[in-house]
This record gives C-alpha cells, structure tokens and sequence, in this order.
C-alpha cells in the first residue's frame, strides 16, 4: 500500500507541508511554476533551500502583491485576520491575526480593535468571508475538481474553529486580503501535492503544537492556540519543552483533512524523504519531515455505525447518505428490513474510521429520524492502491489499480469517462473501448 508518513514532531504550518511534500516531486523547480500558473490572485511561490540542525530541506515562501505577509502584517507570518462586523451603522472591527502561517517564526497574536462610524473605514483592506473564498478557488483557479473540494474542506475547517472560539457565525468570519491569499496559497498546493501524490493511507503522528503562552493587545492566550486546539480534538497532541506556537490552524486543519489515522510510523519501505523547513532557529530541526514509502498487505480496524428508521422516505434517505459521505465516511449503504408492528424500514451502515466516529454520529441524527445509534468494531482486509493518469486524445482518464493477496485489478475512474461519454454523445462502454484501443 502507497503510504505517506508525516513527521510532526515540530509541529506544522502550511508552508512547511508544501515544502516538505514538494520535495517528494520528481522536480521541485518544474512544480513551483506550476503552482505560479494556478491563476491565485496576486500570488508568487518561491522556493529555496535551507539547513536546520545539519539537516538540508526545502523553504518556501509565498508573496502577495509581491510582498511577504510577515513584512506587512508586523512579522506576523501567514496571519489570519478576522473581521467581525456587528452592524452596518457603526463599524466595530475585531482583526485578530492567529500566526495562521508563521513558518513557526513568530508567536506573538496582534489583535486589532478598532471602533468607527466612517463609513469608508472598513476599504483601507479588502476583506473577504467563506464566499469570496469559494470564488476564488471556483473562479480564479485552474484545479481538478478533487483539489478544489479538499481545499475548500480545509478551509471550511478552518472557518468553522474561528467561528466557535470567537463566539459568530461563520458567515461573520471575514479574512484579511493578505492574509487570505497566503492561506490560500499554502492550502492550494498541499492539497495540489496529495492529490498528485495519491497516497493510499496517509498516518500523522502525534501532532507537537508548543507550550507556554502568547502575548496579544487585550491579555494572554495559551498554547496551542484556541483555534488549533479545536481542529484538533480527537487527535493526538502534546506540548514538550519548547515554549511557542508550533502548530498553526492551517497546519492543524490540513493534518485533519488528510490523515488516514494519527500513530506511530508504521513498517514500510520508504521510497523518498522530504524536509520542509520554518525559518526560525531551535535547538531541534525545525521542520516537518515526511516519508512515502511502501507497507505490506494488511488489515486495519473500522466502525461501523448502524441505525434503523421506517419513517423516512427515500429522497430523505439518499440526501443522509449524501452528506454522510461529504463527511467523511469511507463507506455508507442501505439494507431493507422488518422493524416493530410488520413496518418495513431501513437499516442505515456507516463505516468510518475511529476519529470520525463523533462527527459521524452527529451527522446521523442530523440527517436521520433515527432515536439511537449502534457502534462496532471491525476489520477489513485492505488491498494496496494508486491511483495513475492516461494521457488520451480525449483528456486525461485516472485509472485506480489494486493488489495484493495474489490479485491484481485495474478500473478507469467513472467521472473521467462520463466526462467524455458526455462530450462525445457516447456510452461508457464505447469511451472504455476507445481507451483501451488507444492503448
């Protein structure tokens, strides 16, 4: 099985991932151009090398306007500014700059409060919420599909912890332009580098995020930040002897959205090793190191999660299964039953793994009538997978192939061929056909 092993031992920024992973590229220069014809309004990435502790990496630095964030927002590297707008009248804004990107170079939070009845004083910055984010990634940025939905998740993460800490609603939630675009960009390309990556099984260890406390204008905020902490519930997580913030909420939402499972480095035959560096010095490497190797067949423990209902129809049935999906259930299906009084019902499945199980069960009685949920412990027996890309006449046609235990199989990916079924007028197994003739 294709397995990527992420190193967090000092914690990680959005940056540091996508040198870390960018590393794994065959070319790292040829990528970096790639990700600087993305169409990202107003964005440049660099890429130069760097030496923490002996240990040669990668950093990478990202302009906006051409200037880094962290020499216009006070050294506050990747800040994530929050403009909480309580009414229309009387502008009454609250930035608060998180470190959301700061390479681990500056741990102090700078909090803006700002009172005014002008009402042209909210336009010396452009401001933007959760739908100028969907626009950009929708409208201004060339990305598969796949890409566009991972970097929307994590930013929905990201949006979601802002909202709970600082007690509005996430339509209230407004990101600095600055800020915003530097976020943007390292999200972008991690989820750029994972999907090109393709692993099967991504395993994070144990997330260090820091200790101590940091400074802002109106008083003192632990470590990990508010922010981070809540991301990462349900993961592992520890403070160590470092004192200041290691793990920020780009990082930590990034590590949510792709980690398989947080544990140790399993046994594996590591193929490529990458370092992504910060730019501050400590006495450890300060870096995410990851490993993409191979690991043997093997089983792995899952949940199931099962429900009964008989009082909801199918169109409310499939809309549940729907969103159980986007949630981040690996398998959901439906089986007919008998229930109480002779009622013919629907026994609801949901396989997740363990650290979706609280989301999971949330999401069902959201989207179910169902009074109680049934928990089990299972294992599947897993096959090895990747995922590798044709290049046709017709456009690019992903082909997933499996092995292991003897077995080999193969199977064109079903968006890919109904794209062209439906550009050509064709059915599925003529576009199979004219791949395979193509061959």
């Amino acid at each position: 099985m294709k397995t990527l092993y992420l190193d967090c031992g000092m914690g990680a920024a959005g940056d540091m991932l996508t040198a870390a992973l960018l590393e794994l590229m065959p070319d790292p220069d040829a990528y970096i151009e790639k990700l600087n014809l993305l169409g990202i309004p107003d964005v440049k990435y660099t890429r130069e090398a760097s030496v923490k502790c002996g240990i040669s990496g990668t950093h990478i630095s990202v302009t906006v306007h051409g200037v880094e964030e962290s020499s216009e927002m006070h050294d506050h590297e990747h800040s994530h500014d929050h403009d909480h707008e309580h009414s229309r009248e009387h502008s009454h804004n609250h930035d608060h700059e998180h470190s959301h990107e700061h390479s681990h170079d500056e741990h102090d939070h700078h909090h803006d409060h700002e009172h005014s009845h002008d009402d042209d004083h909210d336009h010396h910055h452009s401001h933007t919420g959760m739908d100028g984010i969907r626009h950009i990634v929708n409208d201004h940025m060339d990305l598969p599909a796949k890409v566009k939905e991972d970097v929307l998740s994590v930013y929905s993460l990201i949006a979601e912890a802002e909202s709970h800490v600082h007690g509005v609603p996430i339509e209230k939630i407004h990101f600095h332009e600055v800020g915003t675009m530097d976020a943007v960009a390292d999200i972008t390309a991690v989820c750029m580098l994972m999907n090109d990556i393709a692993p099967e099984e991504v395993i994070v260890s144990p997330v260090h995020v820091g200790s101590g406390q940091v400074k802002c204008a109106h008083g003192i905020l632990p470590v990990p930040a508010p922010a981070t902490a809540f991301i990462l519930q349900g993961a592992p997580i520890y403070g160590g002897g470092i004192k200041g913030e290691l793990c920020t909420p780009t990082g930590a939402a990034l590590l949510k959205h792709f980690a398989t499972r947080f544990g140790d480095m399993p046994v594996m035959n590591v193929k490529s090793i990458g370092y992504g560096m910060g730019k501050k010095d400590f006495q450890t490497a300060n870096c995410v190191r990851v490993m993409l190797g191979e690991t043997a067949d093997q089983t792995e423990t899952v949940v199931e999660l099962s429900c009964n209902v008989d009082d909801m129809t199918a169109e409310d049935i499939s809309f549940a299964v729907e969103r159980l999906f986007e949630g981040g259930a690996f398998e959901v299906y439906t089986v007919p039953i008998g229930m109480k009084k002779s009622r013919p019902g629907t026994l609801i499945r949901v396989m997740c793994r363990s650290q979706k199980v609280e989301e999971m069960v949330r999401l069902i009685y959201k989207y179910t009538s169902t009074i109680g949920v049934r928990q089990t412990l299972t294992k599947r027996f897993i096959l090895d997978r990747k995922i590798e890309t044709l290049n046709t006449e017709y456009g690019e046609v992903r082909v997933k192939k499996s092995s292991g235990y003897g077995i080999e199989r193969q199977k064109y990916e079903f968006e890919d061929l109904a794209r062209i079924a439906r550009e050509k007028g064709l059915s599925l197994a003529e576009v199979r056909k004219l791949i395979e003739d193509a061959k």
